[in-house]
């Protein structure tokens, strides 16, 4: 198992993310051993999407307004449609994707989460999957859209739907074991 024991992973969502990509993904790399933070525009609780119909209200640990990249070693973006759709408007939230790409960190996507790619700069020269309807918008932005389960480039992760999640959870902890440097690998043992 790659080694994520005490990264801070910034989870960004608000409301209509969908449920079982933030869940799941979270659970994986909690299990793993790394500290993650739901981060939202949105102060006390975001709720999510069960595929059909509103789901699970979870707390945000860190309010946008006071979050801080630097505070964090990777960034997972869930999907659904309505949750990526709103942070793509949000100038905050977009700032916030790019600094991690600025940066350097890994980053993690699913679905729908590509569309504040889009917005924050980093499709373009990358190889990366997504929910299908976003196909045209990942090439508009100069990004290579593939049909793939799960996709690594550059530092980023991506995966089409909520089937390949098992998948997606593998990749993203062998990606986010990377932004251990062999210094904090050493600390960590």
């Amino acid at each position: 198992m790659a080694e994520v024991d005490g990264l801070k992973i910034a989870i960004l969502v608000t409301d209509g993310f969908e449920q079982v990509e933030l869940t799941e993904p979270r659970k994986a790399l909690d299990e793993a051993g790394a500290d993650t933070a739901i981060v939202s525009p949105k102060d006390g609780q975001v709720r999510g999407w069960k595929f059909t119909e509103w789901g699970d209200s979870l707390p945000v640990d860190v309010p946008l307004k006071q979050a801080r990249p630097d505070q964090f070693d990777a960034l997972l973006l869930p999907g659904g449609v309505i949750n990526p759709d709103a942070l793509r408007m949000d100038e905050k939230a977009v700032g916030f994707v790019k600094a991690f790409f600025d940066a350097g960190k890994p980053v993690a996507s699913i679905c729908h989460g590509p569309w504040t790619l889009i917005e924050a700069g980093a499709g373009r020269g990358r190889r990366l999957t997504s929910w299908p309807s976003l196909k045209t918008d990942l090439q508009n932005a100069g990004a290579e859209w593939v049909d793939q389960q799960v996709v690594v480039d550059q530092g980023l992760v991506t995966s089409r739907k909520p089937d390949d999640i098992p998948a997606f959870n593998a990749e993203v902890i062998k990606l986010f074991a990377s932004a251990r440097g062999p210094s904090r690998q050493a600390a960590a043992q």
